[in-house]
């Protein structure tokens, strides 16, 4: 009985310490080794390899209908070459797997990652011959590198936050065959081309006559001008804003009083077209601004005819929402008007908007590349427009504006649009700076000599020599003249001498700056003859004569110095 009770207890004691040694046996240690643990694959799909090298077998899971791999297992002490086979991604959003690789008690991964990089709905586009715009949907998150082998496609960028169209202006095709351009979309490692193709335009044949001189040379022949302000732009009618009819005899006294050029402020939709739709100028109304532009080249002064306020269908609405429709206005409008002008010579140019901007928002800081791009796009249909109505006006200067006619947003942001034909465009700034005194009333007076009756503190003579120095470098010194289409002050008294000294001070410095830095200035006059805001007439234009001597000898000294 002591024996077989020891022999059970010794059995029992050799199984309790065998079990305990099986469970603290110690597991396989895995040395995995895997060459990436991600992949990144263009939206086109790829085939791509990665290695797994591992001291026990080990197995791969996790594949898809679009993401494959082969093989799916491997052996312990070798290295496996794994192929992963990766379909296009047409689902129009970036998409990811994880692979997974397992041994014994270990799990590794890799990520596939395959970005919506580009998708392009189609890879041609006919282009109308007259020229459009054109918008490519593009597919994409992210903003792709975009490179255009034609100098007449032209990219209209924006930043793209969301999967958007781009768009491309290109200009008449007027070279007299059909021609071919592509533009080329570069994003995380993949690339489509698109081809462009425009027939010739059935243009009218250029005419050179009397149009010799590029912008750089008219602008030469220009001295100062004068604005017909507060006229031809009211939508009631020329007369709405309490000037007259303007004469032969007014244009008669503007040259006299030293002034070669007349800036023509125009309305030519708001009241003056027969169909909104199809933007028809009525008749009457063309020959109307045809008589007061005979009044100025008749006497041989320059002329320039622009497109103003208008109501406010162009000048308030640089977006992205309206920009298809305000270009298609544009269009229609500057057709018929340069149709309706095509025969007058190098004294009448073209300026094709006036301030366009947010209705409201004049802060610099405030203006978004939208605002840019849209107004930009309006400069590049009104050359359009131009151009493809041939005779003089294949060569006619043309006068394009910044965004609000800004001279910093000239400096910093302008980009000037593509022309059929070289050094035929001039810029077009204006500058009422410091606007508390010239613009408002807050002070009556300007400039160094007059300190002691207080002035602004921004915009003094200093002001007006570095800026326009600076436009002159960026624009003047590489071909394109610059027109001050307005600038000017209102009129504080006129029987205070100091006041109307400060005035004309500020006239012919202004004046002297701009002349000194290539631009070509034009004041402006809305007709007012009082004293305070919006008072800036010079002209008295229901007695034909002079009204502010003292100004317009200010602004004659400053010219002709």
């Amino acid at each position: 009985m002591k024996y077989f009770l020891f022999t059970f207890f010794t059995f029992l004691s050799f199984t309790i310490f065998a079990s305990c040694s099986s469970d603290n046996t110690k597991p396989v240690e895995v040395d995995m080794d895997i060459s990436t643990d991600i992949l990144d694959v263009p939206q086109q799909g790829q085939d791509v390899t990665f290695t797994v090298k591992c001291n026990v077998d080990w197995t791969l899971s996790g594949t898809t209908d679009w993401c494959s791999a082969s093989p799916t297992s491997g052996n312990g002490g070798t290295t496996t070459t794994v192929n992963v086979s990766i379909a296009a991604n047409q689902t129009g959003a970036d998409r990811d797997n994880i692979l997974y690789i397992s041994a014994a008690n270990r799990t590794y991964t890799v990520i596939v990652n395959q970005l919506m990089s580009l998708v392009v709905d189609k890879t041609m586009y006919t282009v109308k011959p007259e020229g459009e715009t054109i918008e490519v949907q593009l597919n994409s998150l992210g903003t792709p590198t975009v490179t255009s082998n034609a100098n007449w496609i032209t990219y209209i960028p924006y930043k793209r936050e969301e999967q958007l169209s781009e768009s491309f202006s290109i200009v008449p095709n007027v070279t007299g065959s059909k021609r071919t351009g592509t533009v080329s979309f570069a994003l995380k490692g993949s690339e489509i081309t698109i081809s462009f193709e425009q027939e010739p335009a059935a243009v009218p044949a250029a005419d050179a006559t009397g149009m010799s001189s590029d912008a750089m040379t008219l602008a030469g022949k220009m001295i100062v001008g004068w604005n017909l302000g507060n006229s031809l732009e009211s939508g009631g009618g020329e007369t709405a804003w309490q000037n007259p009819l303007t004469t032969q005899e007014l244009i008669d006294v503007v040259k006299a009083a030293g002034f070669d050029a007349v800036r023509i402020p125009c309305n030519w939709f708001n009241g003056y077209v027969e169909d909104n739709e199809s933007c028809k100028i009525k008749p009457t109304w063309l020959a109307r601004v045809k008589e007061v532009v005979d009044y100025c080249v008749g006497r041989d002064m320059y002329a320039i005819l622009n497109i103003h306020y208008d109501g406010g269908w162009l000048e308030i609405n640089p977006t992205y929402d309206m920009q298809e429709e305000v270009n298609r206005k544009q269009y229609l409008l500057w057709k018929q008007i340069a149709d309706y002008f095509r025969d007058y010579d190098e004294r009448l140019l073209f300026a094709g908007t006036n301030e366009v901007h947010i209705e409201g928002v004049y802060d610099n800081s405030r203006v978004t590349s939208e605002n840019i791009a849209v107004q930009e796009s309006f400069n590049q249909t009104f050359i359009n427009a131009v151009r493809i109505t041939g005779g003089r006006n294949a060569y006619r200067n043309l006068i394009v504006q910044s965004y609000n006619t800004n001279p910093d947003l000239a400096l910093n942001k302008l980009t000037l649009p593509t022309d059929v034909i070289d050094n035929r465009i001039m810029l077009e700034v204006h500058c009422y700076d410091p606007w508390d005194y010239s613009g408002d009333i807050k002070f009556r007076y300007w400039g160094q000599p007059y300190a002691d009756f207080g002035i602004p503190s921004f915009a003094q003579e200093d002001y007006f020599d570095a800026l326009y120095g600076e436009l002159k470098t960026k624009f003047v010194n590489n071909g394109t003249p610059i027109v001050l289409g307005e600038y000017g002050a209102n009129r504080h008294s006129t029987t205070n001498q100091n006041m109307i000294n400060s005035r004309a001070y500020y006239l012919e410095y202004v004046t002297r700056a701009a002349k000194k830095n290539g631009m070509v200035p034009f004041v402006w006059d809305n007709g007012g003859m009082g004293n305070g805001q919006d008072q800036f007439g010079l002209i008295e234009r229901r007695k034909l004569e002079v009204y502010d001597q003292p100004a317009i000898d200010a602004i004659m000294r400053g010219a002709k110095e």
